[in-house]
């Protein structure tokens, strides 16, 4: 049962009974064996829809999203671990399907862009696989202020709102650092030039999880053609692909107008040279500079 779709009194009480019950019975659960960490309106939620079709995967009980890394480490580890299925409801769908084993994680996919989440969860999470999936960051800049301001957490249009990125950001991430559990909005909902500056945070994950802990998806190969993009993510967590059980579609696009061409220009130049690190990184020019 999904409890965000309930009437508001009852979810009080749905959300209450389940976060009690989930840290009550933590110590039973099992822990993420993988994390989608990002980025932000990259196909983290296609993904991770995908992946919750797979006989071998349990998906979180609640939301795809735990945040916990983010904007809930206030609370404890048993809170985290409560959002995670039972290991006796892991064991039973092994049997079923005939597996030594299944696994579960979820998908935050602010995750890679926090200041702290990332040495928080190589602290809390040892040996968890870190999935990142990547487009290109100038599209992914106009997808992210479409989201954005249709939630109503941007008013200013697209241009105004570049613009206002630098001084809505400064001193943001020091202050995210400096105070543990400050949420900065600016940081989570208006960093649209930022996030895709996708080398420096993934220098940041390879210094804490090592290369093969992480595995970097194509978001435009992936749409195009999933069915191999999806069996390199198995491969890289150590399941059989079962693609024949996958229904691949697009989730949680939405629908705007061309970008200027001027504005398009501009933020061309302006991810060049991180482009071009995360070239060297990738062995090869990302898919959009090829």
């Amino acid at each position: 049962m999904n409890v965000d779709r309930l009437p508001p009194p009852v979810y009080k009480t749905a959300r209450w009974a389940f976060r009690t019950s989930g840290r009550l019975t933590s110590g039973a659960r099992l822990m993420p064996g993988f994390v989608i960490a990002g980025a932000q309106r990259c196909g983290t939620t296609s993904l991770h829809k995908d992946l919750a079709q797979h006989p071998c995967v349990l998906e979180p009980i609640r939301r795809k999203g735990v945040h916990y890394f983010d904007v809930s480490y206030g609370h404890d580890l048993a809170w985290y671990r409560g959002h995670f299925p039972t290991r006796r409801t892991a064991r039973k769908v092994a049997a079923a399907e005939g597996v030594d084993e299944v696994i579960t994680g979820e998908a935050s996919p602010y995750y890679m862009f926090h200041p702290l989440a990332p040495e928080r969860i190589a602290r809390d999470l040892p040996g968890v696989k870190i999935i990142v999936m990547l487009r290109d960051p100038v599209e992914r800049a106009y997808s992210a202020h479409a989201h954005e301001y249709a939630r109503g957490y941007e008013t200013e249009p697209f241009a105004r709102a570049l613009e206002l990125e630098e001084s809505r950001l400064a001193g943001e991430a020091e202050r995210l650092r400096a105070e543990p559990l400050y949420d900065s909005h600016a940081y989570r909902h208006q960093a649209y030039k930022a996030r895709g500056r996708y080398i420096e945070q993934l220098e940041t994950l390879t210094g804490l999880f090592g290369r093969d802990r992480i595995h970097v998806v194509d978001s435009e190969a992936f749409f195009t053609d999933p069915e191999p993009v999806f069996t390199g993510v198995c491969a890289f967590l150590g399941l059989p692909p079962m693609t024949d059980r996958i229904t691949f579609d697009r989730h949680n696009a939405r629908p705007r107008s061309p970008m200027p061409e001027d504005l398009r220009a501009e933020l061309e130049a302006y991810f060049a040279p991180y482009d071009a690190r995360l070239g060297e990184w990738l062995g090869q020019a990302p898919s959009w500079r090829r």
